[in-house]
């Protein structure tokens, strides 16, 4: 046993390494965490402590960076984020044009960035067709289909 905690810091040593790694994939700050975690076993390991107790160091240091640290982290990540939507999301509000009559069962749309969609009426709207050349707008994605509205219904809705 005295040999476990005699080396114990090579061990801190690689959990550091591949902690860091894994964080820079991630950028989840959880790794980070573990890895801050890890260097406080490896301080307490150079102390003489034994390897049981470098242990719970380390798991107790990491929660609490986990609790108290993580949240504030991401919330500073993530504040300078791109405001722009992007994917279905930027597709939810276009406007479109039917392309092939839409009814309750299907149909397709040309969007505004010229995407042609299948498309389906939403469930909130009366479900008559919206015939070939009228304007419509869409409401959600479901899968590969867009969700519409026609635009005189919309602003009834």
């Amino acid at each position: 046993m005295d040999v476990l905690t005699q080396y114990a810091w090579i061990a801190w040593l690689v959990l550091i390494l591949v902690f860091a790694t894994i964080e820079v994939f991630t950028l989840e700050m959880t790794f980070l965490m573990l890895a801050l975690g890890s260097v406080a076993g490896l301080l307490s390991g150079l102390t003489g402590i034994p390897w049981w107790a470098q242990f719970i160091v380390a798991a107790v240091v990491a929660v609490a960076l986990i609790l108290t640290l993580r949240p504030s982290l991401l919330r500073m990540l993530r504040r300078g984020a791109d405001p722009a939507r992007s994917n279905v999301d930027a597709l939810i509000g276009a406007s479109g044009t039917v392309v092939r009559t839409v009814g309750p069962a299907g149909g397709q749309v040309r969007l505004e960035n010229g995407d042609v969609w299948t498309a389906r009426l939403s469930p909130v709207t009366e479900q008559a067709d919206v015939a070939v050349g009228e304007h419509v707008l869409v409401t959600g994605i479901d899968g590969a289909t867009a969700v519409v509205v026609p635009m005189e219904r919309s602003t009834q809705a």
